[in-house]
């Protein structure tokens, strides 16, 4: 079995890597060519423990990922198993891995659903999943600036400085949610709060939306003014959105949201469903994060450290750290 740090996994996964690994997996998603089993949590008084799966059999391989929170830590690793033998082939530390492919989620909606002449990304949100959304929307659409916002105007400010470094176009700071918003032409929302971070009612028409901090039934980043002016909608996996989405929760028991109106992002990318009506249109992927996205890439790492003689080998018979 391999073993790979997180600094292995910085080392050999960009995003171009990610973003079509993803893009595969949803394809082979969409036709029920894979398996992803929705994410399960144990609660404990100190924390909580959450397990996902998936198979990718035509890729030849299938896995999961565990990771706990407990007191404000984290803690990701991800075991990877060939579909062929059933061999554990890869355990990997697996927090990066999990900034790339939710990143990469949002940037495959992008691709498929936002508009061609989309210039202008807004981000509300500056945390440690931010990042990673920026770099997947910016490879999906030539974006010449970037708006964003958060709460805390140092994390703001340092947050902008590193974006504005790395993706060699203007990031910069907002005074409020509704600037980013009334200027946005791909719309990111990556926070965890329970309220809605903005007023459904300023979304301009043919905004795309890539809403990506929410994924439990307390948190809600859109309100229904929102979802009313959205005409297109898509999650990475309805079943998923029935145990975890809340932006969907009360809209669906007020009968102002139907689960059949709600399509797959699957679905777009094989092209059983149209990504968009017309230019006008406002266009939402909402991201909960599914272990099929974490296999697939988890593959494509696993697959170059072997070729790039990265990580540590143990003996079958052995666990990591004996």
């Amino acid at each position: 079995m391999l073993y790979l740090t997180e600094a292995d996994v910085e080392q050999l996964l960009t995003m171009p890597i990610a973003l079509e690994a993803v893009e595969t997996a949803f394809q082979h998603l969409g036709k029920g060519m894979a398996e992803n089993i929705p994410r399960r949590r144990l609660h404990l008084p100190q924390g909580s423990l959450h397990l996902m799966a998936a198979s990718l059999p035509e890729l030849g391989y299938m896995g999961y990922k565990a990771y706990t929170v407990f007191r404000g830590n984290l803690q990701f690793y991800f075991w990877l198993y060939e579909t062929e033998t059933g061999a554990l082939v890869c355990m990997m530390e697996a927090n990066l891995l999990g900034q790339k492919r939710t990143g990469a989620a949002s940037g495959v909606a992008t691709r498929w659903m936002a508009r061609e002449d989309a210039r202008t990304a807004g981000i509300l949100g500056a945390g440690w999943q931010a990042g990673s959304q920026l770099e997947a929307v910016c490879q999906a659409r030539p974006i010449r600036r970037v708006l964003a916002y958060c709460r805390t105007a140092r994390r703001l400010d340092r947050f902008c400085t590193a974006m504005q470094e790395q993706l060699g176009i203007p990031c910069l700071p907002a005074s409020s949610a509704e600037a980013v918003v009334d200027q946005s032409d791909v719309l990111i929302t990556i926070t965890n709060s329970s309220r809605p971070v903005f007023d459904g009612g300023r979304i301009r028409p043919g905004t795309h939306i890539n809403a990506a901090g929410g994924n439990s039934l307390a948190r809600r980043e859109l309100d229904e003014a929102c979802l009313k002016r959205c005409g297109t909608i898509v999650v990475d996996s309805r079943d998923q959105a029935r145990l975890e989405c809340g932006e969907f929760l009360r809209p669906v028991e007020k009968g102002l949201l139907h689960w059949e109106q709600v399509g797959e992002l699957g679905e777009v990318v094989i092209g059983q469903r149209p990504p968009r009506m017309n230019s006008e249109e406002v266009t939402l992927f909402k991201s909960l994060g599914l272990a099929i996205e974490d296999v697939a890439v988890a593959a494509r790492v696993y697959r170059m450290a072997v070729e790039g003689g990265k990580g540590r080998i143990f003996p079958a018979d052995a666990p990591p750290g004996s």
